[in-house]
C-alpha cells in the first residue's frame, strides 16, 4: 500500500479556526436581548390570544344575550385558581403588605379596562372597538413614559409607535366619519367605553411595573379575580340582566373568553417587565389585525380596504420596533 502523508491531510479542527468560525458557533455567541424577548412574549402570548375575545364576546351576546359582565365575571372566578398555587409556595394571597396599596390599584385598573372593553365589544363591531382600545393604551403609555420612566425610547421605537397609531387611525377613522344618525348616540358611547379601557390598560401595565416583591405576577392575577368578582357580581344584578345560557355556543365562547384572556393579561404583565410598556402595547397592537381576521372569516362582517391597509401598517410598525430590540452585540461583550 501507498505510504499515507498525514502532513497531507488536514486536520478536523482546521476548517474551524478562529478566524473563520462556522456558523453554529457564531450564532451561538448572538442572543436575544431582554427588550425583545419582552416583545416576543406580549406578541405571541399577549396579542394573538386577545385577538379573540371580542370576537368570541359579540358571539356569547348574540347567542343568548348574555352580558358583558357576567362574562367578566367567569374571567374574574377563573383567576382565583391563583389561590392554590400561592399557598403552596406560602406566599401571601395578597402580596406584602408594604406593596398591597399599588397591587389595589393594578387590579382596579384592569378591572375597570375589561369591563369598559367587554361592554364595547357588544356595542360596536368588535375590531373597531379592539383598534380604539389599543390605540388610547398606545398613547396613554407613551405619555405615562415622559411622566414615570426613566429608561428614554429610541427615535426607532418612536418612530414605529407612531406608525402603529397611524395604523389604527387608518383604521377606525373612517368608520367614525359614517356613524348611522339613528345609532350614533350609541356608537359615541361605545367608542368611549373603548377609550378608557385602553387608558386603563396603560395605566395597569405601568403600575405593574413598579410592583417589587417576589411571585408578583400570580398575585396579581388573584388579586385581579378577587377584586373583579367582588364588584362585578353586584353592578351585574344593579346594571344589567343576567341570564343562565342553555346553548353550548355560549358557554364554550364564555370559557373560552377568560381562558385566552387570562394567559393575554399574563404574558402582557410579564412583558412589561422586560420591555418598554409603551412598546409592549404597540405590539399588542396585533390584537387588532388577528380581530379583524376572526371577524370577516368567523362572523361574516365585512372588512373594508382601511382595515386591510391599517392592519399592514400595524404589523410593518411591529416589525420596526423588533429590530430595533434585537441584540447585535456578542454574548462576551454584553459580559463585559
Amino acid at each position: 500500500a501507498a505510504p499515507s502523508h498525514p502532513r497531507l491531510l488536514p486536520s478536523a479542527g482546521a476548517f474551524l479556526t478562529p478566524s473563520s468560525p462556522g456558523h453554529w458557533a457564531l450564532w451561538r455567541r448572538y442572543r436575544l436581548s431582554e427588550s425583545m424577548k419582552g416583545l416576543l412574549v406580549a406578541l405571541l402570548g399577549g396579542g394573538v390570544p386577545a385577538g379573540f375575545v371580542a370576537p368570541f364576546t359579540r358571539m356569547a351576546h348574540e347567542a343568548s344575550s348574555i352580558p358583558s359582565l357576567e362574562i367578566l365575571l367567569v374571567r374574574c372566578t377563573l383567576h382565583l385558581v391563583f389561590a392554590w398555587h400561592l399557598r403552596c409556595r406560602q406566599t401571601p394571597l395578597l402580596g406584602p403588605a408594604q406593596g398591597r396599596r399599588r397591587l389595589l390599584l393594578h387590579a382596579t385598573a384592569n378591572v375597570i379596562s375589561v369591563a369598559c372593553a367587554y361592554s364595547s365589544f357588544v356595542v360596536v363591531p368588535s375590531g373597531n372597538a379592539a383598534t380604539v382600545r389599543k390605540g388610547s393604551s398606545t398613547v396613554g403609555s407613551a405619555l405615562l413614559a415622559l411622566c414615570v420612566e426613566s429608561r428614554p425610547l429610541t427615535g426607532y421605537d418612536w418612530f414605529g409607535l407612531l406608525g402603529s397609531t397611524l395604523g389604527l387611525l387608518i383604521m377606525v377613522v373612517p368608520d367614525l366619519l359614517s356613524l348611522d344618525a339613528s345609532t350614533q348616540l350609541a356608537d359615541a358611547f361605545g367608542y368611549a367605553l373603548a377609550c378608557l379601557g385602553g387608558v386603563a390598560l396603560a395605566l395597569g401595565l405601568v403600575i405593574f411595573r413598579a410592583l417589587d416583591f417576589p411571585a408578583k405576577l400570580p398575585t396579581a392575577a388573584f388579586a385581579f379575580g378577587v377584586l373583579g368578582g367582588l364588584l362585578c357580581a353586584p353592578a351585574m344584578f344593579l346594571l344589567q340582566e343576567p341570564v343562565l345560557p342553555t346553548d353550548p355556543l355560549t358557554w364554550t365562547c364564555t370559557v373560552a373568553i377568560g381562558v385566552l384572556a387570562m394567559v393575554s393579561f399574563l404574558c402582557a404583565s410579564h412583558a412589561a417587565t422586560l420591555a418598554h410598556p409603551a412598546l409592549v402595547c404597540a405590539v399588542l397592537h396585533s390584537e387588532v389585525v388577528v380581530t379583524l381576521a376572526v371577524q370577516y372569516y368567523v362572523l361574516q362582517e365585512a372588512v373594508t380596504p382601511f382595515d386591510v391597509m391599517g392592519a399592514g401598517v400595524i404589523l410593518g410598525s411591529i416589525a420596526i420596533i423588533a429590530a430595533q430590540n434585537v441584540s447585535c452585540h456578542p454574548r462576551e461583550e454584553e459580559e463585559e
